[in-house]
C-alpha cells in the first residue's frame, strides 16, 4: 500500500436485506437466509434477495424501458451502486472509476438464450449485448451518467476483492481519487447449480445449517449457491467520513494439480496474507472474514494456511456463507461489508454452530480473504482509523 485508501460507503442487496441496517439486524441473529427451492424439478438449497428486494429490483427493471432486458447481475449492481454514491455524497461529475465484475455475468440471460437456440435454430436480436461481461460496469457508469473509467471482469469467486486492488492500484497511481468496486451474482439457475452438483460440493444437509462453512469436522460437502450484489465506494487517503480504512493488500496464485482445488496449506492464501499484514504484527490482528465456502478442503486448506501464519495465536475466525450461501464473484465483498459492520458496530458476529468459538477482545484490524478456481487469492486488510 503507498497510502492508505478510504472506504466511504458500502451498499448492498442479499438474503441479508438491502441495507447495512437490515444486514446488521440480520447479522445479529443465529438465522441463515438459505431456503429450498425447486429447479430443474428437484428442490435443491439457495439463497434468495429478500421478497422487498425482489419488488424494488422488479421496479428498477419496468422504470426503463432499456433496463427490461438487463440480467440480473446488472439490475443487482446499477440498485446497489445508486445507494452507495448517494451514501457517500459522490457526484456524477466526480467522474469516479468504476470496477465491478461477476463469476458468472449474466448466467440466466445465457442460458435463456441458448435454450432458444437449441429450439429455433438462431440467436434472438440481444442474446450478444445483453450477455457480456462488461455489461455490468457500463451499465452502472450509464446509470450514474460519470465520466469516469469503467472495467468489468472474471477472476471466479475472488472477482470482487480483485475489483478492489484494481480501484486501489488506480487511486494509487493518480489517475483516479474515488473509484467504485464490487461484485455482482444471480446464479440461482438450473445449469448453474447443476455445475457445483457436477463437482459434488453441493450441500444435501438434512440438519437445521445446510451450509455448514468453517465446521472443521463435518464429512459432507456443504456449499449453497446464494444471490447477491455489494459495492464499496473507495477514496484515497483517510476521510472524515471513513467507515474503515484499507491498510494492506495482498494477492497470490499458486500452481494447481487439480482444476479446482488449492494446496491442502492453501499456499496462495499465505501468500496473500503475509503481504496483506505488511509490517502488522500478527499479534494485532483481531479477526478473519474467511472464504471458507462450506466445502470439506476449501475451509480446511484456508485454516491450516491461517496456522502456518499465526502459529498458536490464531485471531478469531468467521464467515457468512452458512447465512447467505456463495455468492460466488459477489462474495468477496458481501465479506468486506461485513467487517466493515464488525469494525463499525465493535461487535463480532460467529458462527452459532461452532463450539468454543474464539471470540476478539476488541476489533481493529481485521483481515479479509477470497479465493476463485484457479488459485487466485486476494486478502485485504481493513482498520478502524
Amino acid at each position: 500500500m503507498q497510502k492508505p485508501i478510504s472506504i466511504t460507503a458500502v451498499s448492498s442487496i442479499s438474503s441479508l436485506g438491502k441495507s447495512l441496517d437490515e444486514a446488521w439486524k440480520s447479522y445479529k441473529n443465529n438465522e441463515h437466509g438459505i431456503t429450498e427451492k425447486e429447479i430443474a424439478g428437484k428442490n435443491v438449497f439457495v439463497s434468495e434477495i429478500t421478497e422487498e428486494a425482489k419488488q424494488d429490483i422488479e421496479g428498477l427493471r419496468q422504470s426503463d424501458n432499456k433496463y427490461k432486458s438487463l440480467d440480473n447481475t446488472v439490475l443487482f449492481t446499477i440498485y446497489t451502486s445508486r445507494k452507495a454514491i448517494k451514501q457517500a455524497n459522490w457526484s456524477a461529475s466526480d467522474n469516479f472509476g468504476i470496477n465491478i465484475g461477476s463469476s458468472r455475468g449474466a448466467t440466466s440471460l445465457f442460458e435463456k438464450y441458448h435454450e432458444s437456440f437449441l429450439e429455433n435454430k438462431k440467436s434472438e436480436t440481444l442474446s450478444s449485448p445483453t450477455t457480456t461481461l462488461g455489461n455490468i460496469s457500463s451499465w452502472v457508469a450509464h446509470d450514474l451518467q460519470t465520466n469516469g473509467p469503467e472495467i468489468s471482469h472474471s477472476i471466479t469467486c475472488s472477482t470482487a476483492l480483485h475489483s478492489m486492488l484494481n480501484g486501489i492500484a488506480w487511486i494509487n497511481s493518480g489517475m483516479c481519487n474515488k473509484f467504485l468496486v464490487g461484485g455482482s451474482e444471480a446464479p440461482l439457475t438450473p445449469f448453474t447449480i447443476a455445475q457445483m452438483q457436477a463437482l459434488k460440493i453441493y450441500s444435501k444437509e438434512t440438519e437445521d445449517f445446510p451450509c455448514r462453512a468453517l465446521d472443521l469436522n463435518k464429512t459432507k460437502n456443504t456449499m449453497v449457491l446464494g444471490e447477491g450484489a455489494s459495492v464499496t465506494c473507495l477514496e484515497a487517503g483517510k476521510k472524515e467520513n471513513a467507515l474503515a480504512i484499507i491498510k494492506g493488500i495482498g494477492y497470490a496464485t499458486e500452481i494447481l494439480k487439480h482444476n479446482i482445488s488449492i494446496s491442502s496449506d492453501a499456499k496462495c492464501f499465505q501468500k496473500s496474507m503475509k503481504m496483506a499484514l505488511g509490517n502488522l504484527n500478527p499479534d494485532d490482528l483481531d479477526v478473519i472474514v474467511m472464504h471458507a465456502p462450506g466445502t470439506i478442503k476449501g475451509d480446511k486448506s484456508e485454516f491450516k494456511a491461517i496456522e502456518t501464519i499465526f502459529k498458536d495465536n490464531t485471531p478469531a475466525l468467521t464467515s457468512n456463507k452458512w447465512k447467505i450461501g456463495h455468492t460466488f464473484g459477489a462474495s468477496g465483498a458481501l465479506s468486506i461489508e461485513l467487517a466493515v459492520l464488525m469494525l463499525q458496530h465493535q461487535e463480532f458476529i460467529g458462527i452459532p454452530y461452532l463450539e468454543n468459538q474464539k471470540t476478539p477482545n476488541k476489533i481493529e484490524n481485521i483481515l479479509i480473504n477470497a479465493v476463485g478456481f484457479g488459485g487466485n487469492a486476494v486478502s485485504i486488510l481493513l482498520s478502524k482509523n
